[in-house]
């Protein structure tokens, strides 16, 4: 079965078993690394990609469920003013420690910025919750957002 993946902006004709997480497909048969694998079970967000431009968490969702859908992986987020705003933000403010989980961070900030322009506190806040960062660098993660928003 040939599934027909469009990832940042380019179309990929996947021959991997239909019940492949999608993470694995991205770092394995694509190469494309800056996706990590964290928990395998949802819980960190290390994994995060944009799906049609949602945070979809990809470490336990098979592959086929992405079928025709267009997935924005961290490597794609630069394609956007947003995206762009976001990743300045996170160098200016070293919003990264050991930065396993900043891919999943950036992903998710610019989700929410491409949604919501000017989220208050509360919303970015519940947009970070499914994101572990086990460094504490979660402050520094709240100032970027700011950054990006006021940029």
């Amino acid at each position: 079965m040939t599934l027909s993946l469009t990832i940042n902006g380019t179309r990929h004709d996947i021959a991997s078993d239909p019940d492949t997480p999608l993470v694995y497909v991205l770092r394995d048969e694509l190469k494309l690394k800056g996706t990590k694998l964290g928990c395998g079970l949802e819980q960190c967000g290390a994994c995060a990609v944009m799906v049609d431009g949602k945070v979809v968490l990809s470490c336990v969702s098979p592959v086929e469920v992405f079928d025709g859908q267009e997935i924005t992986t961290i490597e794609g987020i630069a394609d956007t003013e947003i995206g762009q705003r976001v990743q300045q933000a996170f160098i200016e403010e070293t919003a990264a420690q050991c930065g396993y989980c900043t891919s999943g961070l950036v992903v998710a900030a610019t989700a929410l910025l491409s949604d919501t322009p000017a989220p208050d506190s509360a919303a970015t806040k519940e947009a970070l919750t499914p994101h572990l960062c086990r460094c504490g660098s979660h402050p520094r993660v709240l100032r970027a957002i700011e950054r990006a928003c006021a940029s």
